[in-house]
């Protein structure tokens, strides 16, 4: 990482420090807020039964087969609280399946740390809302669009599943929301492997979302449309990039949401190989059947792994149809009845589509 970045970060550290045991004088007729310790604890659940129609496979005796299984692809355990009105945590746990080829653990579920990490509410100084964060925590990108795409239960969004953006990893945030509920910036150091690997060397991360609601007081027509950019700068090592950036513009109504997202990465894994750009972009739509919990998922992914390559392209449609159960008083669950299918040409041999039929659920307390 370096020095100027170095620099920016221990800045900021040393600010939010500043900032978190400034001495304030409350007004007359202050209020002093609720510094009562509370503690949460809920969990999240991934399950689905999928049926792969394409491309077919072979079981031990030569059957030709279309594989099918029941699975939990994810479980969250989640403890969240507050120590007083200021300081905040989180420990999220996640089990999910070993895919390596180790005999002893391979297909076994395995427990790891999603999100563990300590908060400060800067609302006494800043806007509501403001915070930082210390520790293994959502990046600025992902966690903000699975708010508006809920659908994260069905397969991640766009950047991660095509580029591997990390939607958790290591690192101190920063979070403001702007006046008027205009928007927010969200912006950190990180280690830019991601949640689920170690740091690899010196090389950090620097991520940052801005977030623009252009017209706040539009009423339920217009106060659903945001614009977001977002940048991913990181190294593999030392003068070979690894970096995204993603324009976003979504839509929120009573009614449907929706989004479109125009991705570029940079990729070279050491100075001794040539730079990979890659480049795509993804819509979706989920319009909903009046206040009866029905909504469909329509999305598009389009992807150029490799912008030299033109003729080798992947194509993903995702189709289906979800209920998400009403008046839960703050919980949520959902099923969804989907299609999946991803396409990729210009490869030699070539790749036949990938096509599954898919039951989803997702239960969220």
């Amino acid at each position: 990482m370096s020095f100027l970045k170095s620099a920016a970060c221990f800045m900021a550290a040393a600010g939010i420090a500043a900032i978190t045991f400034a001495q304030v004088t409350p007004a007359a007729g202050y209020t002093p807020p609720d510094d009562t310790p509370k503690v949460s604890v809920g969990a999240t659940i991934f399950g689905d039964y999928t049926y792969t129609d394409s491309p077919t496979s072979k079981d031990t005796d030569g059957n030709t087969i279309h594989p099918s299984s029941f699975n939990i692809s994810r479980a969250y355990l989640n403890v969240i609280g507050n120590l007083n009105h200021m300081f905040a945590f989180r420990v999220t746990s996640d089990v999910s399946r070993e895919t390596s080829t180790t005999p002893s653990l391979s297909g076994s579920q395995v427990l790891r740390l999603k999100y563990a990490y300590a908060q400060v509410n800067l609302d006494d100084w800043m806007t509501k809302g403001s915070w930082a964060r210390f520790g293994v925590q959502q990046t600025p990108y992902t966690d903000y669009t699975e708010g508006i795409y809920r659908y994260r239960f069905q397969g991640t969004v766009f950047a991660e599943r095509t580029t591997g953006l990390p939607s958790s990893d290591a690192g101190l945030s920063g979070h403001y929301n702007f006046a008027g509920n205009y928007g927010d910036i969200h912006a950190g150091f990180y280690n830019g492997e991601g949640y689920a690997k170690a740091e690899t060397n010196n090389e950090k991360a620097f991520m940052v979302r801005g977030t623009v609601r252009p017209f706040p007081l539009g009423g339920v027509l217009l106060n659903g449309l945001r614009l977001t950019a977002f940048v991913d700068e990181d190294h593999y090592v030392e003068g070979a990039k690894r970096e995204r950036t993603i324009g976003q513009v979504t839509y929120e109504h009573p009614l449907i949401n929706a989004g479109l997202d125009v991705l570029r990465a940079k990729d070279q894994t050491t100075v001794t190989k040539a730079q990979i750009n890659a480049k795509g972009w993804s819509i979706w739509v989920t319009p909903k059947f009046g206040t009866t919990g029905w909504e469909a998922l329509i999305r598009h992914d389009d992807y150029l792994p490799n912008d030299a390559l033109n003729s080798q392209k992947q194509k993903r449609d995702i189709d289906g149809i979800a209920y998400w159960i009403p008046k839960l008083a703050g919980k949520t669950a959902a099923v969804l009845f989907d299609r999946d299918s991803l396409k990729k040409t210009g490869l030699t041999p070539v790749a036949p589509n990938a096509t599954n039929y898919e039951v989803k659920m997702l239960i969220n307390f």
